[in-house]
């Protein structure tokens, strides 16, 4: 599939070449475009021409076009040139003002250099079909830092989560049994879950909702900066006071400190993606943690009630 890729590439900017009469950047980009827009299309990605970006001296910069996740986070860049420009220093000038050096293909519609991590990965003629294909399968094999380190993270979050989850249900119970701050709290918060989440809600749903919102506090802090997420949202609030009897200092720090690489991992991701990107870096899904199978009234309640607000400008 992906030299059918190549080779349609070549039968188009040939076409283009004999058809319009001219090597104009401008037109013969039109044949790689399409070559990338074709293969993003199996990696889900999605081609944006004419990209912004930031440069470190704040002004507008365009790349000829950028591949984006679903969620906007730029994957990689695409710059085309004209055949009659020195490529290098092109290239060159491109890194003085701040374009991308991340993942981002330059060509001239003879040749194409990738450049991943500041650093010339590979350059080839790009009517070698085989070379080529090795180029963009690296450039389409790439993985953010960021990204790396955070499905590493969740590998080793996966592996911790149930000894946490242990600690801390056993913590709670402790807590039921021992201390009557915390037993009058959960009663106040259940009342408070029930009038406003789900009437059906019992005292073992808001163990797991507190077990949640412990687990998930430093998560949305990361995600979404700058805004007080128990000021926003009144569940939350709630279960501030109900967290504060028994869950705090030395005994938060402690029970926590086993996940921490993994919310490091998505404190660099979300700071990475303020320069890369217009829109949250997250959906819902990267932040959800099971604890349990809850039953409906619960899951859709829960996911309706705690979710931060954002005014239309977000």
């Amino acid at each position: 599939m992906s030299q059918l890729l190549i080779q349609s590439y070549l039968n188009h900017l040939a076409d283009l070449r004999k058809v319009s009469g001219t090597q104009r950047e401008s037109v013969v980009r039109e044949a790689f475009k399409d070559l990338l827009k074709g293969w993003a299309r199996s990696h889900d990605l999605v081609f944006v021409p004419e990209y912004e970006i930031s440069a470190p001296t704040k002004e507008r910069r365009y790349v000829d076009g950028a591949l984006l996740h679903a969620l906007r986070m730029p994957f990689g860049y695409w710059e085309a040139k004209d055949d009659k420009d020195d490529l290098d220093a092109e290239i060159d000038f491109k890194r003085r003002r701040g374009y991308p050096q991340d993942n981002i293909i330059f060509e001239d519609s003879t040749q194409a250099v990738l450049i991943q991590n500041k650093q010339e990965v590979m350059r080839c003629a790009v009517d070698n079909v085989a070379a080529l294909e090795k180029l963009l399968t690296l450039f389409f094999g790439y993985a953010r830092p960021e990204v790396a380190e955070f499905r590493k993270a969740v590998t080793q979050f996966k592996a911790d989560l149930p000894s946490v989850l242990e600690s801390l249900r056993a913590m709670i119970e402790r807590a039921h049994a021992d201390n009557p701050a915390f037993r009058g709290a959960a009663e106040a918060f259940l009342r408070h879950a029930q009038e406003t989440i789900n009437p059906r809600l019992i005292e073992a749903d808001v163990r797991e909702m507190l077990i949640q919102h412990i687990l998930t506090e430093e998560i949305f802090s990361a995600v979404f900066p700058g805004r007080s997420f128990h000021e926003d949202n009144n569940v939350a609030r709630e279960l501030y006071k109900l967290e504060a009897t028994f869950f705090t200092g030395n005994t938060k720090y402690g029970t926590l400190k086993g996940l921490e690489p993994y919310y490091a991992a998505i404190r660099s991701a979300a700071e990475a993606s303020k320069v890369t990107t217009r829109s949250r870096p997250f959906s819902r899904s990267s932040t959800r943690i099971s604890t349990r199978s809850t039953t409906s009234r619960l899951r859709i309640g829960w996911a309706s009630s705690t979710r931060p607000t954002r005014s239309c400008g977000s």
